[in-house]
């Protein structure tokens, strides 16, 4: 397992833009939940170029932190407790089955990180990795409560003992995932995120996707397809028609430094053709 000196709390402050308080309060807790989402994307970049994704904490802070990269939901969520640990916060890692676009019942692989927070006396949910509804705050554990945030609301309903996490999409409650509360080791993720990154059948290798989540707006990314997704429920969406727009989009739009991508050039015919 990773060290705290395997981490540079001072280069990810700058990288998140945080200078605000550091002790392991319920408002610190938020704070970094916001500023993380904004300021390092959801993406999967290295897979679908064909380099599976390390999960270590040296390669997590020089891939996301230095060199200015995002990741998916181990990566986001083992950099994010390795630095709310440093701040001595008490963090369980979870793992959830992923129910968006399933049945509420469904049994699917349990793919996806999350991390419970013990802070001020209750526990709290925070999760920056979760793509394109990927939280901007935190969540109370607490069931049947409509949870406001700076965007979408959310709730935690019960499934057969587990927790369904839910938002409210237009006028539709749609499951996010759902989980228990059994504690997760590093280990543990390292056979799903093998399969994740390296599978050919596997969406992240077969296709190109990003997330970014702001104060007022999601910015999505899914093959070529940009769409931005307005507070308050208007949204703009345009295809990105050639290698230079997509570059400029991963630049701006997410924050992507893409110039160690050198083959992201000649995979883009195969997002033109899928």
């Amino acid at each position: 397992m990773a060290t705290a000196g395997d981490l540079n709390l001072e280069r990810y402050f700058e990288r998140i833009g945080y200078d605000g308080d550091r002790s392991a309060s319920t408002a610190t807790l938020n704070q970094l939940a916001a500023h993380h989402a904004r300021s390092i994307p959801f993406e999967n970049l290295d897979p679908f170029l064909g380099t599976p994704n390390r999960l270590d904490l040296p390669s997590l802070q020089q891939k996301l932190v230095e060199s200015r990269r995002g990741g998916y939901c181990f990566e986001q969520n083992l950099l994010l407790r390795a630095v709310l640990v440093e701040l001595g916060f008490d963090v369980t890692p979870l793992a959830a089955r992923v129910l968006w676009g399933s049945p509420i019942d469904a049994i699917t692989p349990r793919s996806h990180m999350l991390l419970l927070v013990d802070v001020a006396g209750e526990r709290r949910l925070i999760d920056v990795g979760f793509g394109g509804m990927t939280l901007n705050t935190t969540l109370r554990l607490e069931l049947d409560t409509v949870q406001d945030t700076p965007l979408e609301p959310f709730r935690l309903v019960d499934v057969d003992g587990d927790y369904a996490m839910q938002a409210l999409v237009g006028d539709e409650w749609r499951t996010i995932y759902r989980f228990d509360l059994t504690r997760q080791f590093p280990v543990d993720y390292e056979a799903p995120n093998w399969y994740l990154s390296t599978w050919p059948g596997s969406h992240f290798v077969t296709g190109l996707m990003a997330a970014r989540a702001t104060e007022d707006r999601r910015y999505a990314l899914a093959g070529t397809r940009l769409t931005v997704h307005h507070l308050g429920g208007t949204s703009e969406r345009r295809d990105l028609a050639t290698v230079d727009e997509l570059r400029d989009s991963l630049e701006t739009d997410f924050l992507i430094d893409t110039s160690g991508l050198a083959t992201l050039d000649a995979a883009f015919s195969r997002l033109r053709h899928a």
